[in-house]
């Protein structure tokens, strides 16, 4: 075969991010034995802004879109033919020309609780840190436990693992989905319900970003797609879109399929410090999902009020 590979991907480097990666060159060799012959399909590691910084929150330095910028723009300049994104880091806009082709099935959504003091949060010593980067995880955990303390925590789960385990910290979160894709389900102390927890956007789910004239890429891809998952995830993002998230707004959502074909959707926004967190859940036709998250989201936005977003919007 010629040395130039049928399909070039563009990933973050994370050990989280290769193995997202790997798991999509798995199922395109299963799909299509072409692409599972020895370089037919090439991974280029690309660092992101959000890779780099460390010591900063995300909202500090921009938000999430930092994740992807970098590897947007070398699919853009035709360096790669897609791009392999965890969904919950992909911002509602996306560049002109490019779109997400390829949404795979979704692994378990929930948050997992890490700690030595219990548990579960209740368990939790009063005035105990807890340690998250996640707007999001702070403002739900504080509004179950105001007396709790929430401190940055950032990097890898390994990073935040060794920090836990050095007890600058008594119990961070970490989402099951990349644990069990990294193969350390087993060091969850207890995964958290959506109840206790509600996820971020997307959470769980990976994405395939192409450009949106690129036919040949999107028809490669097309076996991987998973329609449920689109369907819930669609929801979600609609949802985040028209509450116009910054990762300075914690903002959570959650869909999940009905036994009657239908689609639920959860979500909240909230005060970083929880002490307001306005939620609201409604049910729909799962061909409906786009119009379902828009009706959540606004919902939302009206029972919060625009001065709480402006809040937001200045830090």
């Amino acid at each position: 075969m010629s040395d130039k590979p049928l399909l070039r991907l563009g990933t973050r480097g994370s050990p989280l991010a290769l193995a997202q990666t790997s798991e999509v060159r798995r199922l395109l060799g299963e799909a299509d034995p072409a692409l599972a012959a020895e370089g037919a399909v090439e991974t280029e590691v690309i660092r992101t802004t959000g890779d780099k910084v460390q010591d900063r929150t995300l909202a500090e330095i921009g938000g999430k879109g930092l994740f992807t910028k970098e590897i947007e723009e070398a699919l853009i300049e035709g360096r790669i033919d897609a791009a392999v994104h965890s969904m919950k880091d992909v911002p509602t806009w996306l560049p002109d020309g490019l779109e997400i082709a390829c949404i795979l099935e979704r692994e378990d959504p929930r948050d997992a609780l890490f700690s030595n003091d219990g548990d579960s949060l209740a368990a939790l010593p009063a005035g105990a840190l807890v340690g998250t980067a996640s707007l999001r995880r702070q403002a739900q955990v504080l509004a179950l436990r105001p007396d709790l303390q929430v401190v940055p925590l950032r990097g890898n789960v390994d990073t935040r693992l060794r920090k836990l385990a050095e007890g600058q910290v008594a119990a961070t979160l970490l989402a099951v989905a990349g644990l069990r894709r990294l193969g350390r389900a087993e060091t969850i102390t207890a995964p958290l319900a959506p109840e206790e927890m509600l996820p971020a956007v997307a959470q769980g789910a990976v994405g395939l970003e192409i450009r949106s004239d690129d036919e040949r890429t999107r028809a490669l891809l097309a076996p991987l797609v998973h329609a449920e998952t689109t369907r819930r995830v669609t929801a979600e993002r609609a949802c985040l879109e028209v509450l116009d998230g910054s990762c300075r707004t914690p903002i959570a959502a959650f869909a999940e399929s009905l036994d009657d074909g239908g689609l639920r959707l959860r979500a909240l926004v909230a005060l970083p410090d929880g002490s307001r967190v306005h939620r609201d859940e409604q049910s729909g036709a799962a061909s409906e999902a786009a119009a379902l998250g828009r009706a959540v989201g606004e919902t939302l936005r009206a029972a919060a009020g625009e001065a709480f977003f402006e809040q937001m919007a200045q830090g």
